[in-house]
């Protein structure tokens, strides 16, 4: 079990060790969590000045978000404000925000985001990779992709990726228990899949399909253990909907009204549905192989990823984990074809295809599948290109996690120039201000609204990440030492 707990500390240092500072998305959100704790309101109103991701209804201003990340955030906020009075800080100064801020991200999204990828491990190991497949997928979704900016910033793409991998995994783990255990199982089927959708609406039909895959996962042991575990499902899913609803009704009069249909300043909503309308060709292009937002350029990885999951499928494996490997393949493909549906489907600031990220741990099962059975050769090609794509994401979350739109090629024209010169923790924007000022980025303006845990230190430039990388070395070890045994995991039975 040495293999889990280094894992988690290695992908949780390395989301917790960043802070991006503000942006309308996350502010929008982060507005939402002040009124709630503040004003015991759901009215952004005094804060509204902070974004422009807000619902404008009846003479009042709300947060145009999904409302679950920032409902994750309110404990945390709530307990930790009255000890910052204690010890005479004040919450409501600059300082005070940034670090209520930072702990509302690192417990919630970076927390989410870390455990999904010990639960990610786990999966690949059910579905029979080796421990060292399982690990590289695990390592290359949390690491190798632009999962790791999105797990340094408080928008819910992360979080709904987080909750579909936990409510998959349950599923997936139906077949193989007996007793109490199904009814949890059951149970954190239909939260993990609410409660993505809770965070982020497009994790809807996902979260039907996982219900799906669980009605087939336990019909055939038998209709009263079916009828149980779906009953806790139901249940539990139902507590998600209401309080999605219930905020609704509480904010616009409906518990149907999305916030999206009182937006401001987005005239693109209004098209099709919320935006979205039938997949372009020219955008599944950009966002798969583009120098703007393209997926590929940034986690090659993850490219090869399909025939993974392909070999997975077709192996000696029994049909209940082909089901499932066929609907991570579905889900994958249903985020892709929905980000080139969007009108807006750049994402505005953004480190590649945000919109789609929840596709990316579907399709980093199918890395487990092909390093487990890739010859030498072909594990060090795979390897390769995930160290590419770390290397980009470490770029990027100690440069700028959320690129401007304005920039056409971010990694070559921002990132790496700025990286290579040690400028490092370019944001400028608050989670009090208004707007970012994409030109002044690395015009060295003190305080930095961005910084990582090394500068907080006393370092500086790149050397300020030297204490990750000691956390890197030493985690490295002990999954080295967890992973000497290369044999399979469970065997699946043929039928």
């Amino acid at each position: 079990m040495k293999t889990p707990v280094f894992l988690f500390a290695l992908l949780f240092v390395s989301y917790a060790y960043f802070y991006q500072a503000g942006g309308w998305n996350q502010n929008s959100r982060f507005d939402l969590v002040r009124a709630m704790t503040n004003e015991h309101s759901l009215r952004i109103d005094p804060f509204q000045l902070d974004t422009g991701d807000k619902a404008f209804f009846e003479g009042h201003y709300y947060s145009d978000k999904a409302p679950g990340l920032a409902f994750m955030a309110v404990p945390t906020v709530a307990i930790v404000r009255p000890f910052m009075r204690m010890f005479g800080g004040d919450p409501e100064s600059y300082g005070g925000i940034a670090f209520l801020s930072y702990l509302s991200t690192v417990l919630t999204v970076g927390l989410l985001t870390a455990l999904a990828g010990v639960r990610l491990y786990f999966l690949c190991r059910t579905l029979g990779a080796t421990s060292g497949g399982a690990l590289f997928a695990a390592l290359t979704f949390g690491l190798g992709t632009p999962m790791w900016s999105l797990a340094t910033l408080f928008i819910g793409h992360a979080a709904a990726a987080a909750c579909l991998v936990f409510a998959f995994g349950a599923a997936m783990d139906l077949r193989g228990v007996r007793g109490t255990r199904d009814l949890w199982l059951g149970a954190i089927v239909g939260l993990g899949a609410g409660w993505a959708t809770v965070c982020d609406f497009t994790a809807a039909v996902p979260a039907v399909l996982l219900a799906v895959l669980t009605t087939v996962n336990v019909w055939p042991l038998g209709s009263r253990r079916a009828f149980r575990v779906l009953g806790a499902l139901v249940v539990t899913a139902l507590v998600c909907a209401t309080i999605l609803m219930a905020y609704q009704y509480a904010c616009f009069g409906s518990p149907f009204h999305l916030a999206y249909a009182s937006e401001q300043g987005f005239e693109g909503l209004q098209q099709g549905v919320f935006g979205v309308q039938t997949p372009r060709l020219i955008r599944l292009r950009r966002l798969l192989f583009g120098s703007y937002r393209g997926l590929f350029p940034l986690a090659p990885a993850l490219a090869v990823a399909p025939i993974g999951l392909l070999v997975l499928a077709w192996s000696r494996i029994n049909r209940t984990y082909r089901l499932a490997l066929s609907l991570a393949a579905v889900i994958a493909v249903y985020y892709i074809l929905w980000n080139a549906s969007y009108t807006y489907w750049e994402g505005g600031w953004s480190y590649g295809p945000r919109h789609l990220s929840p596709a990316i741990p579907f399709l980093c099962l199918g890395l487990a599948g092909l390093w487990s059975r890739a010859p030498r050769f072909g594990r060090l090609v795979l390897a390769g290109l995930g160290i590419w794509g770390a290397a980009l994401s470490l770029i990027a979350v100690s440069t700028m996690a959320q690129p401007p739109a304005s920039i056409r090629e971010p990694v070559s024209e921002l990132l790496v120039p700025a990286f290579r010169d040690g400028d490092l923790a370019l944001n400028t924007q608050r989670f009090t201000d208004g707007g970012g000022d994409a030109g002044a980025l690395r015009a060295h303006v003190d305080p930095k609204a961005a910084w990582n845990l090394g500068m907080k230190l006393g370092l500086s430039g790149r050397a300020s990440l030297l204490p990750l990388v000691v956390v890197w070395l030493f985690c490295g070890l002990g999954l080295k030492a967890g992973t000497r045994s290369r044999a399979p995991g469970p065997p699946a039975r043929v039928s």
